[in-house]
């Protein structure tokens, strides 16, 4: 494999025992130091120098030390960026906008989320007829500093009771306290330590939710691989929940139950990585009725939508990579002898249900297109959307009379309409007022070519008039992974960039869900280069079209994408001024060994499959692939220090890993955000905070002097 270290290399690291990064190279950046220890591992014969496994360690006081020292290092070199306070205040005005989710109705009120503009967490309203609305569930009030945040609720069927559950610091872990909906007053015992679950109620008796054993040690670096399925009844002890599936019998590493929306069958949903699921029924009208299968393998994704008293409706791509609507026979459950009722096209689908029709999302070259059916698979109408971008919701109880959805792009902000079935034409309901005029911009897709002459949709999105004269201050973003599509989403932050003159490029890469399964499998596993080489494809036709130049060119990815930003700036480090990996999965040879990381083996492999797979892994792992005497582009990593997701070792090892090769003149910081996670509930202020200095950064390594 060309990108493989020497065997020398490996043995000049490894017998760096217990020693510490010395001054011998002339870095322009004076950096902390730097533990290096004598780790290493060995895959197929192949020794592997690890020197940063002890920055794994999150509960060692030397970790905490290091964070702080490069913490210090970072925000040192920010506060010398001298528009730094200047932009984060225009992003800060931008931000502030008032905005709303779709509303949705339960029991006799209908609830919505409001957010005033600046507030760290939106609040839940509920609204009883034309009433004012009020404040349901204020999570500003959970903490002072924002960072524990509401993480879903859930109201049993007739409204009466709810279940939250709130994040606290960011972490996956949450908890999940009960309310009596009408008083506001808690009526059980808060449940804890539960991890990668919906609430689904059974009338007012309780209900069903997941979790895995809670780790003994560091919940960042334990594995949790077995999940349970609980039944929790109102007014038990949490201990005294019922296992209703997995555990050591049926060991999944991902499993989820959900009661239909008539409450005659729980339908579970078992997975052991991110792709493909068995499922399972269980007739609730029966006393002790027994789980029954309803697909028995891994091979296939399913997703019951829907159900009446004769057939289960699933979303599948058995026999259909782009999916199609199936129903099966209660009296059947069998996958096998399942009738379409919404065939697949060349578009993937995404269906949603509510008031007694479904809805079909589909992409088309990830913009989206909705049909409306009925229940027996008769397409009746085509929704007209307000121009191309993304169209969301069209969900509901099957009983409503009307839906609502959502429709954004890279220039109009969040709009919500309303749409009632009988008429068939959107109603607006809700329109974002923000400072900023669409009317200004322009976003519009290209098709560019990758290495092996398949064509990428990108999208391309700036100010009006632009020059292409190669000076235009450029963001490429990127994720390219685990079957999800980038699809046209108004973001302030986005928009802030768009109005101090910046180009924002979005690529649509192989490993995504744009072009169905065939087009996420082509950025798996062994083929997991193709996704790299899109992205740098990208970044090449920006260049040629004279849009930017690599002076002027940031790449930016997180998670999945922060592994594309750091395998993209480690192959091709001249091709670009700024690379921003933020939360990513760094190190390819141990990402299955921390929290849920075994379960993403579907995308990547593991090096415990193969040689060949090791090999292929090292090949491209960014912390195993840092060289001296390379001028890597300015980088800012960023991460969380509560990430229970993706390990912030991950970025700690790899922002170590640059900065003991870095020779050049570009600097390697790490920002680390304390008690932050992996970005889901993150607070307002610590968004605009990040945004800010991501741009700064941006935009000063890129040689801009003033605004």
């Amino acid at each position: 494999m060309k990108n493989l270290l020497p065997l020398a290399a490996f043995a000049v690291l490894a017998s760096c025992n217990n020693s510490t990064q010395t001054e011998d190279v002339k870095h322009p950046y004076s950096y902390p130091e730097t533990k290096i220890s004598n780790q290493v591992d060995t895959f197929f014969g192949t020794p592997i120098a690890d020197p940063y496994r002890w920055l794994e360690d999150d509960l060692d006081p030397e970790t905490r030390l290091w964070i702080e020292a490069q913490n210090k290092l970072t925000f040192g070199h920010l506060e010398k960026i001298p528009y730094r306070a200047e932009l984060r205040s225009e992003i800060e005005k931008l931000w502030n906008y008032e905005r709303f989710s779709a509303p949705f109705v339960e029991g006799e009120y209908t609830y919505f989320y409001k957010n005033d503009g600046l507030q760290n967490q939106s609040v839940l309203y509920r609204q009883l007829g034309e009433s004012e609305p009020e404040i349901f569930l204020d999570p500003n009030t959970f903490s002072k500093d924002g960072t524990t945040s509401l993480a879903g609720v859930s109201f049993s069927k007739d409204g009466s009771l709810m279940a939250y559950q709130i994040s606290e610091g960011g972490s996956d872990w949450r908890k999940v306290i009960v309310w009596n909906a009408k008083t506001k007053q808690i009526v059980d015992d808060t449940l804890k330590d539960i991890k990668f679950s919906g609430i689904s109620w059974l009338g007012n008796s309780g209900f069903f939710y997941s979790s895995y054993d809670k780790p003994k040690g560091s919940e960042l670096s334990s594995k949790t691989s077995e999940h349970k399925l609980y039944f929790h009844k109102l007014g038990d002890k949490q201990a005294n929940d019922q296992l209703v599936f997995g555990g050591s019998k049926t060991s999944r590493r991902y499993i989820g139950g959900d009661v239909t929306e008539d409450e005659n069958f729980l339908i579970i949903s078992a997975a052991v990585s991110t792709t493909g699921n068995e499922l399972y029924c269980k007739d609730l009208r029966k006393k002790d009725a027994e789980i029954k299968v309803l697909v028995n393998n891994f091979d296939n994704s399913h997703s019951v939508v829907h159900s009446d008293n004769s057939y289960l409706y699933i979303v599948t791509n058995l026999n259909a990579p782009n999916e199609r609507l199936v129903k099966v026979a209660l009296d059947k459950l069998d996958i096998k002898q399942a009738e379409t009722v919404i065939p697949e096209t060349d578009m993937p689908l995404n269906v949603n249900t509510g008031a007694g029709k479904f809805f079909a999302l589909y992409m088309k070259d990830a913009l989206s297109k909705v049909l409306q059916y009925n229940e027996d698979g008769t397409m009746e109408k085509e929704i007209n959307l307000p121009g191309n971008g993304t169209a969301s919701g069209f969900g509901g109880k099957w009983t409503d009379e009307k839906v609502y959805f959502s429709f954004t792009n890279y220039v109009y902000a969040p709009t919500i309409f309303s749409y009632t079935p009988a008429s068939g034409e959107p109603i607006l309901y809700k329109q974002a007022q923000i400072n900023f005029n669409p009317e200004e911009y322009e976003s519009y897709q290209v098709f560019y070519t990758s290495k092996d002459g398949t064509k990428i949709p990108m999208m391309i999105t700036h100010k009006k008039g632009l020059k292409k004269d190669g000076n235009n201050p450029t963001m490429l973003y990127g994720y390219g992974g685990f079957n999800i599509s980038l699809t046209p989403n108004f973001s302030p932050a986005v928009a802030s960039w768009l109005k101090v003159g910046g180009v924002y490029a979005v690529a649509n890469l192989r490993g995504g869900g744009e072009y169905g399964q065939k087009w996420h499998d082509a950025g798996t596993q062994l083929k997991k280069q193709n996704v790299f080489d899109d992205f740098i494809e990208a970044a090449e036709y920006l260049i040629k079209e004279k849009i930017t130049s690599s002076k002027k060119l940031a790449i930016s990815g997180g998670s999945n994408g922060g592994l594309l930003v750091g395998a993209c700036m480690t192959q091709r480090p001249e091709l670009f001024a700024v690379a921003l990996p933020a939360v990513g999965v760094l190190d390819m040879l141990r990402y299955h060994t921390f929290t849920a990381g075994a379960g993403w083996a579907y995308d990547y492999g593991t090096v415990e499959d193969s040689e060949e797979m090791f090999k292929y892994l090292h090949g491209y792992s960014p912390v195993h692939n840092t060289r001296s005497g390379k001028n890597y582009p300015a980088t800012m990593v960023t991460t969380g220090d509560h990430d229970d997701r993706v390990v912030p070792a991950h970025s700690y090892k790899f922002a170590a890993a640059l900065q003991a090769v870095n020779d050049g003149p570009n600097p390697t910081l790490i920002r680390i955000e304390t008690k932050a996670g992996h970005g889901a509930g993150k607070p307002t202020s610590m968004q605009i905070d990040e945004v800010a200095d991501k741009f700064a950064f941006a935009l000063f390594h890129m040689g801009v002097r003033k605004l």
